[in-house]
């Protein structure tokens, strides 16, 4: 089903009308928040921390990263009742902005957020044609294909209410996120997933 995902009729929604959708669904959820992060660029302007580091800063970056701690972790530690699962895929050389990215959620990681991390190698039976899309889901109510343009800017979302597909498609992601390496023992275990300028955070400093 991951693999076939874009032919699954959907809803297309734009950044502003993805947003407004996916809050109420949040708001309400009884079971598990569940998403699968592929791509390996992002753009992320509205971020202090990203635009440094898309200016080379990497100082700068870990540092704004560090002082919004509390902030990032919020959301997090503010959530009950559900699961909040994120499988990241990661390939070799890493990224800048997979190693900036990294960083950043270990802090969510801290949090209770269960992040798995999985070498995209695992998945390429399921890469014949392109690589997997983004998905969120929420519970089995709704699923969403997170859509970024060639540049890695968010543009929107299709958002799928097939029932049958948003359980093959859970099931999968579930069977992946077992395969996985937690976060934290993931960036302990390859510093060179980290940025250049921190060492040893593995577990939070």
């Amino acid at each position: 089903m991951l693999e076939v995902l874009r032919a699954v009729p959907g809803i297309h929604l734009d950044a502003d009308e993805y947003l407004a959708d996916f809050w109420p669904y949040f708001n309400n959820l009884q079971e598990a928040f569940v998403k699968l992060e592929r791509r390996q660029e992002f753009r992320e302007p509205d971020d202090p921390s990203w635009r440094a580091l898309a200016s080379g800063d990497w100082q700068e970056a870990v540092r704004l990263i560090d002082e919004r701690r509390d902030e990032i972790q919020a959301p997090v530690r503010e959530t009950s009742g559900f699961a909040m699962r994120r499988l990241r895929i990661v390939e070799k050389p890493y990224t800048s902005y997979l190693r900036w990215e990294l960083y950043y959620i270990r802090l969510r990681a801290e949090a209770s957020e269960d992040i798995r991390v999985l070498d995209a190698g695992r998945i390429r039976h399921l890469e014949r044609s392109d690589p997997l899309p983004e998905i969120v889901i929420l519970d089995s109510e709704v699923m969403y294909e997170v859509l970024y343009d060639d540049m890695g800017d968010h543009e929107g979302a299709r958002k799928i209410l097939d029932s049958a597909a948003i359980r093959i498609a859970r099931q999968e992601l579930d069977d992946l996120y077992a395969q996985a390496m937690r976060l934290e023992s993931f960036l302990a275990s390859d510093p060179a997933s980290l940025p250049p300028t921190v060492q040893g955070v593995a577990k939070g400093s």
